[in-house]
Order: C-alpha cells, then sequence, then structure tokens
C-alpha cells in the first residue's frame, strides 16, 4: 500500500482526528481558556507520539507550544514544519450557522473556529507524514515539528524561544500550512510576503481645547494640520512621497513580472470582492504587484477633537493618527519608521509639536522562484491537488518567518492549503473538505520531492 492509498483508505478516520482537535475552544487571546489550551497541546502531543514522533510540550512565559522529532539520518535533509493550535475568539457567537467548536460538514465545507486556520491545515501536515510512516516504516527526511500557541496573540514568546533552542531547532528550510490557495482552481506556492512598519502620529496645538467661535482662524488646528499631513504621504501618482523611502528596494525581476501576468484577474470581480468603486494605486504597477510585492502606506485611523453625538464647537487639542507601511525585500521597519518621523517632523507648521511612537515592525521574507525548495514544493502540490501550482506573494505579513530567516538562517515554504474566502478569523470559518484531503496528499509527496531536489 502506498502513502496516497493509506490517505484514501482512512478518509474517515482522518476527519474525525480532526473533529477531536477542533473541539478545543483554545483561544490564546482569553485567560479563561488557559486549561483548554494545555488540553490542546497535550492532544497533539500524545497524537504525534502514537504516529511515531518523539513529541512534548515545552513551556513559555505564555501557552505552551509543542515539539515533536523524527530523527532518520543526519546525512539526510532535515525539515522544521510549523503551526499553531491556538485560534482566534468565535465572537459574536449568534453569527455563526453551527457552533463554533462543535465541528460539521456542510455543503462539503468543516465549518468550526480553526478549521483553516491553523488547524486543520497543520493537521494535513501531519497526516501526510503518518501516512509515510504507516506504509514505509520510516520517512526519507528528517522532521522536526513546532506547534505554538500564540501565534493569533502575536508569538510574544517565540523570538526568544527561537534564540534559547536554535540548536534543537537546526534544521535546512521550514514548511508552514497557514496561507490560502490563489483561488479554487489555481492552488499556490506563496514565495514572498511583504514587511510591516508601525508608528503613531501625535500632534498637538494648544493646552487645551479652544472655543472655534473665539479662536478659530487664529489658532492651528491640529486635526486640520494632521490631516494636511497625511496628505503628503502620497504624490499625485500614488507613490509614498517620504524622501528615501524607495532607497533600499528591490524590484521585481521580469520573470516574476511575467508570472504574475500569467495570473486571472477580473476587475469586476475584484470590485465585487471589496465593495471599492474602482481600483487605484501606484502609476505604472498591476493590481496583484501594488497589492503583494511593492511598498505602501495607509492610515489605519484618525482620532482627534469631538466625537460624540451633536456639535461640540472646538478647535481640538490634539489629533493622532495610526500608520502602517507594507514593507518588500531590503527595506528595514526601523529605518522606515526613522524616515517617516522626520517627514512628519519636517512638514508640520510651527503651530503644532509632532510626536512620532515608532513600534517597528517585521521583514518582507523573500524565496528566490528558482530555489530548490520552491521547485519541490510546486512538484508536491501538483501531484497533491493535480493541478500545476501558480507563484504568488501575499501582502500581508507573517513575522515568524522573517524570525526563521534572522535567527535559524532557513528560508520558508508557504504551501496554504485554504480558500482566501474560508472566513478566517470570523464567524463561519470553513474549510473545504477536498482541500483537506488534498492537503494530505502534497503532505504525503513533499518529502519524497525534497529528497530528490538535494540529490
Amino acid at each position: 500500500m502506498t502513502a496516497i492509498q493509506y490517505l484514501k483508505k482512512n478518509e474517515k478516520k482522518a476527519l474525525n482526528e480532526l473533529f477531536e482537535l477542533l473541539r478545543f475552544p483554545s483561544v490564546s487571546a482569553k485567560s479563561e481558556h488557559k486549561k483548554d489550551m494545555h488540553k490542546c497541546a497535550t492532544w497533539l502531543k500524545n497524537h504525534l507520539t502514537e504516529i511515531g514522533f518523539k513529541a512534548r510540550v515545552m513551556s513559555t512565559k505564555g501557552h505552551p507550544l509543542l515539539f515533536a522529532e523524527y530523527k532518520v539520518d543526519k546525512s539526510l535533509p532535515t525539515v522544521l514544519y510549523y503551526g499553531h493550535y491556538d485560534v482566534q475568539p468565535a465572537e459574536p457567537f449568534n453569527l455563526w450557522n453551527s457552533p463554533p467548536f462543535k465541528p460539521v460538514i456542510k455543503g462539503g465545507y468543516i465549518l468550526a473556529r480553526g478549521s483553516a486556520d491553523d488547524k486543520g491545515q497543520v493537521f494535513a501536515q501531519i497526516k501526510g507524514l503518518e501516512a509515510i510512516l504507516k506504509t514505509d516504516g520510516t520517512l526519507p527526511i528528517n522532521v522536526k515539528m513546532l506547534i505554538e500557541g500564540e501565534e493569533e496573540c502575536h508569538s510574544a514568546n517565540l523570538p526568544r524561544f527561537l534564540k534559547e533552542h536554535r540548536e534543537m531547532l537546526a534544521s535546512d528550510v521550514c514548511v508552514i500550512s497557514d496561507t490560502s490557495q490563489f483561488d479554487r482552481t489555481h492552488p499556490a506556492v506563496t514565495y514572498g510576503l511583504r514587511g510591516i512598519a508601525s508608528v503613531e502620529v501625535f500632534v498637538h496645538g494648544p493646552s487645551h481645547d479652544l472655543h472655534s467661535g473665539s479662536y478659530g482662524g487664529a489658532v492651528g488646528n491640529p486635526v486640520n494640520i494632521l490631516c494636511d499631513m497625511i496628505s503628503k504621504l502620497h504624490d499625485k501618482n500614488g507613490k509614498v512621497a517620504i524622501p528615501g523611502f524607495y532607497a533600499d528596494v528591490k524590484p521585481l525581476t521580469p520573470a516574476e513580472r511575467k508570472e504574475f501576468k500569467k495570473l486571472p484577474y477580473s476587475e469586476k470581480g475584484y470590485l465585487k470582492e471589496t465593495g471599492a468603486k474602482a481600483v487605484q494605486g501606484e502609476k505604472g504597477y498591476s493590481v496583484y504587484e501594488r497589492s503583494w510585492a511593492r511598498p505602501t502606506c495607509d492610515v489605519n485611523g484618525i482620532t482627534g477633537g469631538y466625537q460624540g453625538e451633536g456639535a461640540k464647537t472646538i478647535i481640538p487639542a490634539w489629533a493622532s493618527a495610526k500608520i502602517t507601511m507594507r514593507l518588500v525585500a531590503n527595506q528595514k521597519p526601523m529605518d522606515i519608521c526613522n524616515k517617516i518621523e522626520k517627514y512628519l517632523k519636517k512638514i508640520a507648521p510651527a503651530s503644532v509639536t509632532v510626536k512620532v511612537d515608532k513600534h517597528g515592525g517585521a521583514g518582507a521574507v523573500k524565496v528566490p522562484i528558482d530555489s530548490i525548495w520552491l521547485e519541490a514544493a510546486r512538484k508536491s502540490i501538483k501531484k497533491g491537488f493535480g493541478k500545476e501550482p501558480v507563484l504568488i506573494m501575499e501582502g500581508g505579513s507573517i513575522p515568524v518567518v522573517g524570525d526563521f530567516k534572522k535567527i535559524l538562517g532557513i528560508d520558508t515554504l508557504l504551501i496554504g492549503l485554504s480558500q482566501q474566502d474560508d472566513n478566517i478569523h470570523s464567524p463561519n470559518e470553513r474549510f473545504r473538505v477536498c482541500d483537506f484531503q488534498s492537503g494530505c496528499k502534497t503532505a504525503a509527496e513533499l518529502p519524497f520531492e525534497i529528497v530528490e531536489v538535494v540529490r
């Protein structure tokens, strides 16, 4: 019996086991679920032990994480599989069509919190490895598995854990299934993620709120001034106007732009998906290039003045804005934070004081499209899903990918199994049964493809 035949024979068993995992309300953000977090981690440890791994639950200053290992031979490649067992809060419960922690299958979907993000995707990797162990008696590679419990609350303790356990985690490459496919007919390999830099700017004017009738026109209004400053963050062509912002930007290669042009795109569909009236952005770039591979600057929120019911005629004493900048290869978060601080202070009038709180962020990550690891991922996905995968990037950030590169020195393969409309972080989160099963097959193929590319 082959690993693929084993998976087919045990489809129902795999789904039942996944349902057991999904029943744990492992909500890392809520202290009331602390015991559930431990129970979930212990369940995973026991399950991995049963299929042949050496597994243990390891404590952190927050929620525990799970480390498992299967050693074959030190001459073989070592792959680190990463995922997370914690989930987002399920509220508002009244918007769910079925209880979030009582998984069911409806219309070909597994409905439950964590089904797509990330328990279902992690479990597909586990089932693929199990199929090889059950049919071949061993694995063709060395495997390490790190499944944490704080991804949904910013992985606060993970960087320190990685630094303290560098030797234990030493690997050749990392595999993460926590992203999505391009669409239902195009499986994908995500080879790059944008980074992020975050600041909050405060504009202070008068020492206290002033009557707008008595002082309006003579005293600078911090809200007006902040809005004017924000309007100068971009030029008329949609480029970020911060001096030096693009200094370290590594542009897309002709090969990458060619790959993006192969992807199907419907402006009508895109506008329907977003609810926007028209697309907008940096001149000279496609929608995919703008949202995946070009740096951006966006105001996430503005605060200032009176916002209660009715009118209150004042000149506010202060105003603030939260700003994030998505970064691409070679841009450094703190360097960008410093540049926006310098620019905002320069363009502010003398009537106000500007303070910028710099929160830093995470750098962009990218695997070369001619990488042997990417080749292995593409081949395994083609066998698992029955279709040639497309190469994509994602506009969001997964800081742990940067941590693996910076701390462990390894690239990451992002093999997304879910769909973009699987309602992650929302009520009625779902994961297609067929995507779970194809993901299991992909996971059973990947180790052999990795062995092939390193020969």
